[in-house]
């Protein structure tokens, strides 16, 4: 399955993001934690010109924990500072405002060095879309003030969040880049849902799962749907699970559509537990 999407707004996302640049001093890249690796924007390095990067690993609470460490290691190698993040929970957030902070620290005593007056840290969050850009900044600021959603492009503008006295996040939309050299990244990014459900083959992309879920955690896949045993083919997991949900037409012939969304929702919401489908 070829997966290649750039609506639009995506390419409006950019220059909107290049216009307000200047205005920070830092710049929060925010992945899933999931696929760090797939989640992340080739573009954002050439937009970003030079300015401090955080990575912030979110929905680590979704995630392979031993896998989450490995990954804030390996873009600590790379020289760019990593956290794992859960902005549902509020673990981590502190420790990236902290980082963020830090990152900061050079710019903030150039500005003390010229007599300018002391200001909060501005930092931008970008990243693509359905990584919880929105939910992020709700958690850090207290507040319900950013919409949000589970589908990619509910956040259309830039907006500034006041995070206690010291501390301003400039929240812009999500962007994707126009082509993915590995197809395997398009796959990834639509079962974690940064690319919209309308635009794929649900049930071929349920497929894919199922063969990810087959070969990481077969028993926990079992116990989910209340399977004896796994088919060998992916066709036939599908069909059975949608008999054990009864998901039934007339005739009795397994509705696969509803079947594929239900494996695609449950797995997004972490109902077979944390999983990590890239590794570092």
């Amino acid at each position: 399955m070829l997966i290649q999407w750039f609506p639009g707004h995506m390419a409006k996302a950019k220059r909107l993001v290049q216009d307000h640049l200047k205005l920070v001093d830092v710049v929060i890249e925010l992945v899933d934690a999931r696929i760090p690796g797939s989640s992340r924007n080739p573009m954002i390095a050439e937009i970003v010109q030079g300015k401090p990067r955080i990575v912030a690993l979110n929905k680590a609470d979704l995630a392979d924990p031993r896998l989450t460490r490995q990954w804030v290691a390996a873009f600590k190698q790379e020289g760019v500072s990593a956290v794992a993040v859960d902005s549902l929970g509020g673990k981590g957030l502190q420790d990236l405002i902290a980082v963020t902070k830090a990152a900061a620290g050079e710019k903030m005593l150039a500005l003390a060095a010229k007599g300018r007056k002391a200001r909060a840290v501005r930092a931008m969050i970008i990243g693509i879309p359905n990584v919880g850009k929105s939910s992020l900044i709700n958690r850090l600021a207290g507040t319900g003030n950013v919409k949000t959603g589970d589908r990619p492009g509910v956040t259309k503008g830039k907006q500034w969040i006041r995070v206690g006295s010291d501390f301003e996040l400039l929240d812009t939309p999500g962007i994707l880049w126009p082509k993915f050299e590995d197809p395997e990244t398009g796959i990834k990014l639509a079962l974690t849902g940064a690319i919209s459900d309308e635009v794929v083959d649900v049930e071929e992309l349920a497929h894919r799962l199922l063969r990810q879920l087959r070969e990481s955690c077969p028993e926990r896949l079992a116990e989910r749907y209340k399977l004896d045993d796994l088919p060998e083919s992916n066709a036939d997991l599908l069909i059975n699970i949608g008999k054990k949900r009864g998901f039934l037409q007339a005739g009795g012939v397994v509705d696969l559509d509803k079947a594929a969304r239900t494996v695609l929702l449950e797995f997004r919401a972490g109902k077979m537990g944390p999983l990590t489908l890239d590794r570092p």
